[in-house]
């Protein structure tokens, strides 16, 4: 005849099943922040329909954002790092989306005034993500770099995981740009960021 499990036995049953909720949140957690977004062809030259300011002989940098994506908080750290090695080599903007039929000044939050402040970075707003359509970019926190001939050079993102800082290869090829990386090369990396359309988490 089978004993009835004590109380002892009921407090390890609870226990090995907490332990796995645990492991199998941290493994889903894991997943999600190293599976990168979509990422499209990018404008081989610069789109002559933007209405980003870009000065002829300068490079350019821009990345698309969302606004409320709690991933792209990395890529504006990794920015700043980047802007700081350029040392006033390199003009960025940081374009954000506007859906249709939000209030004024929605996509100036946090993020906006994160990039606003880094020297060298002008914040813009991209009404209803028409220059991101044009710009090739379905994923919050990609980053273009086109060189002073406007001639586009790198395409992904800057940073290692969603939400994660620290040297990555995205950072590094862009910081490359900027020195003596062959004319010829073109680079880019994973984004990792929230769907510019539909960001996690978010509700415009």
């Amino acid at each position: 005849m089978r004993r009835p499990v004590g109380k002892r036995g009921w407090w390890v049953v609870s226990g090995v099943v907490w332990l796995g909720g645990i492991v199998a949140g941290s493994l889903a957690m894991a997943r999600y922040s190293l599976t990168p977004g979509e990422s499209l062809a990018a404008p081989a030259r610069w789109p002559g329909d933007s209405t980003v300011p870009r000065v002829e002989g300068r490079p350019t940098l821009v990345m698309l954002a969302h606004p409320l994506c709690p991933c792209t908080r990395a890529s504006m750290g990794e920015l700043s790092l980047v802007m700081a090695k350029a040392q006033g080599r390199l003009d960025a903007f940081v374009l954000f989306l506007k859906p249709e039929g939000t209030g004024q000044d929605w996509e100036q939050g946090e993020l906006w005034r994160s990039a606003a402040a880094i020297p060298g970075v002008t914040a813009l707003r991209d009404e209803g993500g028409a220059q991101a359509e044009r710009f090739g970019a379905v994923t919050s926190g990609q980053v273009l770099f086109y060189d002073a001939g406007g001639t586009l050079r790198f395409s992904g993102g800057i940073t290692t995981a969603r939400g994660h800082t620290g040297d990555n290869a995205g950072r590094a090829a862009v910081e490359a740009l900027l020195g003596d990386a062959p004319p010829e090369a073109l680079s880019g990396h994973a984004v990792y960021g929230c769907e510019l359309e539909d960001p996690r988490g978010s509700v415009p």
